[in-house]
């Protein structure tokens, strides 16, 4: 790797904005690993890396245009974030052009790193994959604890399940699990997207005590999943799952829209006497962790566990999830508590993952 390695160019810059952006004040990788949101100092060394530089996500260098637009950042015990509304017309001109200067730089440093991989493949798709991973919900500050939280299959289908009884030799935990193509789909792409992050896995009666104060996923509805009910409980969403599977017709979300009340039922038919499920409805949703303020909490809740799988698909298929991503910045900015209630289709007994920016999809949206 020589000097002008567009990796190196980028390092570089990264380093002079920490030691020489302002005469007289040199920011140390502690102060600013703090001000990224406890990043750790050696991710930090490792992007100003000479010799083997990693290359930074998107959302950290757009930290970076927003830390060092303005001096102010720096002042006091604590290093911090200035808030956009909180800057001067100049401060905020300053951060737009330090982030159109870093991403290009990034862009090149990508190109760069693809071209090393293979000389045959296209370094745009995987510039374009990168992003898509590292710019989504499913992103988390590096050294977070993430947990991802199922029911427990009722134990009148365990009984009729082999390796299933924790005594059988041939015992299968994941067996025990509900929702096991949505967390099958959500572990990979986590443990994708968050390599510094440990990515654990519960059912809902066996959280440990630091579970809930992690980074929480709860996966499927308020019948089987006590974590769901419990969290939307405390959540207090403008929507509500009814799941009552005793009285037909009494299995649909309720959202409340100013006052007046509408009921999103998934669409059944019946074909030579079997029941088909043709469209489900699911709820994606995210807040603050009510355990943890500094940590959050995110729902994604099917009326049948189809509906679960195509709200966890919406931010990781590949084809869609920078799509998805976009339509929710560009929704919820940067709100703390959201949620958005989908269609999902299914085709020939396929899941279709949802594209929430196209119309037909989206049933409905809040932002608290």
């Amino acid at each position: 790797m020589n000097g002008q390695d567009p990796r190196q160019l980028l390092s570089r810059r990264l380093r002079a904005l920490r030691e020489d952006r302002w005469p007289g004040r040199r920011v140390t990788q502690p102060q600013l690993a703090e001000a990224l949101g406890g990043v750790s100092v050696p991710l930090i060394s490792s992007w100003e890396s000479q010799t083997n530089p990693r290359i930074p996500p998107l959302s950290r260098l757009d930290a970076y245009a927003a830390l060092f637009a303005t001096e102010r950042s720096f002042d006091g015990a604590q290093a911090r974030l200035i808030g956009v509304q909180d800057m001067s017309d100049e401060e905020r001109q300053t951060m737009s052009e330090l982030r159109r200067e870093l991403t290009e730089l990034r862009n090149a440093a990508m190109r760069a790193g693809a071209g090393t991989v293979t000389s045959n493949m296209e370094a745009r798709p995987l510039h374009q994959a990168a992003e898509s991973l590292d710019s989504g919900p499913w992103s988390y500050l590096d050294g977070d604890d993430i947990t991802i939280v199922c029911a427990q299959l009722p134990q009148r289908m365990l009984d009729q399940m082999p390796y299933t009884d924790v005594d059988d030799p041939d015992y299968v935990e994941l067996g025990t699990y509900s929702e096991l193509d949505a967390l099958f789909e959500l572990y990979g792409h986590l443990r994708a997207t968050n390599l510094a992050n440990q990515v654990n896995l519960r059912v809902a009666n066996k959280l440990e005590r630091d579970d809930y104060t992690s980074h929480l996923i709860s996966l499927g509805g308020i019948d089987w999943n006590k974590v769901t009910t419990s969290t939307l409980e405390k959540l207090r969403l403008p929507v509500r799952q009814v799941a009552n599977w005793d009285t037909e017709g009494e299995q649909y979300f309720e959202v409340d829209e100013g006052g007046s009340k509408a009921q999103h039922r998934p669409l059944l038919t019946t074909t030579a006497g079997k029941v088909v499920l043709e469209e489900d409805v699911a709820l994606f949703a995210r807040a603050i962790n009510p355990f943890n303020a500094k940590r959050s909490v995110t729902i994604c809740n099917g009326m049948y566990g189809r509906g679960t799988y195509g709200a966890v698909r919406a931010l990781t298929d590949r084809r869609f999830r920078g799509r998805n991503a976009d339509h929710l910045r560009k929704r919820f900015g940067d709100s703390k508590s959201y949620c958005i209630l989908t269609r999902v289709s299914i085709v020939n007994g396929k899941t279709v993952t949802p594209d929430w920016s196209a119309g037909g999809y989206v049933l409905f949206e809040w932002a608290g």
